[in-house]
């Protein structure tokens, strides 16, 4: 293997470059008109152009990566995740033309793939499998008849569906038909296969998934689970390596069955095969991913195994260099996805220029991977995920702990970023017991979310916190006395204190309330420091704002606005801005493309009716009426690409 084209894009494709110039293999980069300043295009030792920003007319063009595997010389190729991953035509013309796929042969992916003829395969080769239909569902009729077959709840799954893409639960029969239009559709969209099947849907399920790798000498070992219980609209959000739930015997059963399966189809490469896990300890199959999984570093950090260099190895020939036996497990690891989407509003899709990207140092514990640099842009054409962030601990209290820290550590600045919401979710006490679902979002955040909980103690800090940073930016203009009197308002609380500098730090005082000492490390201008407030130590992110500080730490974001005691009293006798009524426009929540307008000029609309099909960042998003109303104009036609905030339809 002399030189490995990368068939992939973003934080991916980096971390394959990063191996294979490790291993001394020359890399090539593909890249669309979007994608052609991308970090992994710069880090690549060549990259080839494949296409237009959409995906579709890209990355997913056989003939186009072929086009580049010619033209770069490249011999062997690693597809990543996600796009040609577990395409089995891309792999059998690969195979013809003599280049090398980093991946199993055609005959597992085409078995494996289709997830209607994979669970069969399970069932014959005796591993748990999920009640269901067992053939594809033609249309949305024939969905709500099979789903009463079933019983609701059932899950409504694109046969050749991924990454949370193709998926919907339906509890009755108009979600039924509702869900199997939006599963064909994202199949036929993002997999060019729009069969639909069903299954039960198991509830208050665990997903739990096992790595396996197995050569092309007959050798195969199961790498542990992974814990990717934590999801929002089945897409990952945090995953952790082991699972909290999973006792050695279990790990064992499953690990069997998972190989037992890959042996059945033949398989070679690293794969993943997933399962539904109940409250009682038993495991369904739920499918297998006949590529390499997101979350593949929390395998890595809790075995030492670098996955990527194992599919090389394979891919060349040659056969593992250790079995089962061999196979470790140390300590515990903790991955976040970072996003591009605003947790506050619904978690809405973001785009942008990323006018800030800077994520906390590497170090033996806490990794980053990532496909953006400072200056990119965060597009609307593909994944809305800016980075991965795994962290490693002895036990699963220390990589919680790391993880938090690391994502205080991590600032962004420009599209809005879910790194709050991920934090606020590590501090959950369900979550630290370990008593996870797949509904945990949904159960836990069900009216969305607002932040992670303030108490008494976080308003005193962020209170202290803002009002040493507005004495060192006023310490700037003119010099201060050394005693201070402010009150910051935020949260809905005026809280007043003094500050006194003193020795290595100061004290601060709360109106009737002790001298508490306090320290820090900022610098007025900088993004993050640390303050201390009695032996309370946090990594703060500040922002400054006209009227005092935004600041963001453990998945809580306030705004602190700083003033002295006489002037408090002015503002609030000041008149407050009134806004304009935009109560009679509905507006895009994200930039994106309409696929459909199901409204028209003259219609009435009640409070959720859908108004338009908006595609962004791979995802189909049905907008409702958020009101009864009477439609006056349509701003949009279909196939028409807005902006966010965008106005599509006013009322009358």
């Amino acid at each position: 293997m002399r030189k490995l084209l990368i068939a992939n894009r973003g934080e991916i494709a980096c971390r394959i470059i990063k191996t294979a110039r490790r291993m001394g293999i020359a890399t090539v980069a593909i890249y669309s008109d979007a994608d052609h300043d991308a970090r992994h295009v710069r880090l690549a030792d060549e990259a080839v152009w494949v296409g237009p920003s959409a995906s579709r007319d890209s990355y997913l063009v056989v003939e186009n990566i072929l086009a580049a595997i010619d033209k770069s010389g490249a011999d062997a190729v690693h597809p990543g995740y996600g796009f040609l991953s577990e395409n089995a035509a891309f792999s059998q013309t690969l195979r013809e033309r003599g280049i090398v796929f980093v991946g199993p042969g055609p005959e597992a992916i085409r078995a494996m793939g289709d997830k209607i003829a994979s669970k069969k395969l399970a069932g014959e080769a005796k591993v748990n499998t999920i009640p269901g239909h067992p053939d594809a569902v033609s249309s949305a009729e024939e969905a709500v008849e099979v789903a009463r077959k079933i019983g609701y709840p059932v899950m409504i799954k694109a046969s050749a569906g991924g990454g949370g893409k193709g998926m919907r639960i339906a509890r009755n029969d108009q979600e039924a038909a509702q869900g199997w239009v939006s599963a064909s559709n994202e199949g036929r969209s993002y997999f060019k296969d729009d069969r639909v099947f069903l299954e039960k849907f198991i509830e208050n399920p665990r997903h739990i998934e096992i790595q396996i790798l197995c050569d092309s000498h007959g050798n195969g070992v199961w790498l542990n689970e992974r814990e990717c219980s934590v999801q929002r609209r089945n897409q990952k959000v945090i995953e952790e390596a082991p699972s909290p739930f999973v006792d050695a015997a279990m790990r064992a059963r499953m690990g069997e069955q998972a190989l037992s399966l890959a042996k059945a189809v033949g398989y070679v490469s690293a794969g993943t095969v997933e399962f539904v896990v109940g409250k009682e300890k038993d495991f369904h199959f739920l499918e297998m991913n006949t590529r390499l999984q997101v979350e593949h570093p929390v395998t890595e950090m809790i075995t030492g195994l670098d996955l990527v260099e194992q599919m090389i190895r394979v891919a060349r020939g040659e056969p593992l260099s250790f079995g089962q036996a061999e196979v470790g497990l140390r300590g515990w690891a903790m991955e976040s996805r970072i996003y591009a989407e605003n947790p506050y509003s619904q978690f809405m899709p973001s785009t942008g220029r990323l006018v800030h990207h800077r994520p906390p140092e590497e170090s033996r514990t806490v990794r980053v991977d990532t496909g953006v640099f400072e200056g990119g842009e965060v597009s609307i054409y593909y994944d809305p995920m800016i980075a991965k962030l795994i962290t490693w601990g002895e036990n699963r209290e220390q990589a919680i702990a790391t993880m938090r820290q690391a994502l205080d550590q991590y600032f962004i600045e420009g599209p809005k970023h879910n790194i709050d919401f991920l934090n606020a979710v590590l501090s959950h006490p369900r979550f630290q017991r370990g008593d996870l679902s797949t509904g945990f979002i949904a159960e836990e955040y069900p009216e969305g979310f607002g932040g992670a909980p303030l108490t008494g103690e976080d308003i005193r800090f962020f209170a202290a916190v803002a009002a040493h940073c507005e004495m060192a930016c006023e310490a700037l203009i003119a010099p201060l006395t050394t005693t201070q009197d402010w009150v910051v308002s935020l949260a809905g609380e005026d809280v007043r204190l003094t500050m006194a500098a003193g020795g290595d730090g100061c004290k601060v005082t709360f109106a009737n309330g002790p001298a508490l000492s306090f320290k820090d490390d900022y610098q007025p201008g900088g993004y993050l420091a640390t303050f201390e407030l009695e032996g309370d130590r946090r990594t703060v992110q500040v922002r400054r704002l006209e009227y005092g500080f935004a600041l963001t730490q453990g998945g809580r974001m306030v705004v602190a606005t700083v003033w002295p005691p006489h002037l408090l009293e002015l503002a609030k006798r000041m008149p407050e801005k009134k806004l304009a009524d935009t109560s009679k426009q509905f507006r895009t929540p994200m930039p994106g493309l309409v696929r459909k307008v199901m409204v028209q000029e003259g219609q009435k609309v009640v409070q959720g009716d859908p108004l338009c099909l908006l595609e962004a960042m791979k995802m189909e998003n049905t907008l409702c009426a958020e009101k009864d109303a009477t439609v006056q104009k349509v701003h949009v036609a279909e196939n028409e690409t807005v902006e966010a905030d965008a106005v599509l339809i006013t009322f009358v």
